[in-house]
């Protein structure tokens, strides 16, 4: 199920508060902008540990440990990841690299996205190609990133009420 954008830091909120995880971001495309919509949601101060805007790729490299080579990439958004998991000890990520537009990049067509997210050591990512000028991919990047991130904390308050000790490292 798809929520509004503005619906998902709460209904994110609601997943992990109490649960004892930790949740980061790394930003590129989006340059803090995820970050921006969580500090809306409740609590946030209890489960956010902070994000990173790594919009170059010198900071992506010596930050948060990407690989050399292009950074329009799921490696990337997924070395992303686990970089900011790393960084900021959390066991929940999400990451946006990409193409904004109006040109290319890379070889990748304006509107190319990649979300990446991290967790509890596994990592992975999702490639998005989105229409419109660079403000609705912006838009649009936003959206997914948060709705990655509420479904990758979909089990967390169920998890932890089980009592898995795993869930937390």
């Amino acid at each position: 199920m798809s929520y509004s954008a503005h619906d998902l830091p709460d209904l994110i909120a609601d997943q992990v508060e109490g649960s004892g995880t930790r949740v980061a971001l790394a930003e590129s495309l989006t340059c803090g902008t995820v970050a921006g919509m969580l500090g809306r949601g409740h609590g946030t101060s209890a489960w956010l540990r902070g994000g990173i805007v790594a919009y170059s790729t010198e900071i992506k490299q010596r930050v948060l440990g990407v690989s050399p080579g292009p950074v329009v990439t799921a490696r990337c958004a997924e070395e992303m990841a686990a970089g900011a998991a790393k960084l900021f000890d959390a066991e929940i990520t999400v990451s946006t690299t990409g193409v904004g537009g109006p040109g290319s990049q890379e070889g990748r067509p304006a509107g190319t996205v990649f979300v990446g997210w991290y967790r509890d050591g596994q990592v992975g990512s999702t490639e998005y190609l989105f229409a419109g000028d660079p403000e609705r991919v912006l838009d649009q990047t936003v959206s997914v990133a948060l709705q990655r991130l509420y479904e990758i904390t979909s089990d967390t308050k169920r998890t932890a009420t089980a009592g898995d000790s795993n869930l937390h490292g």
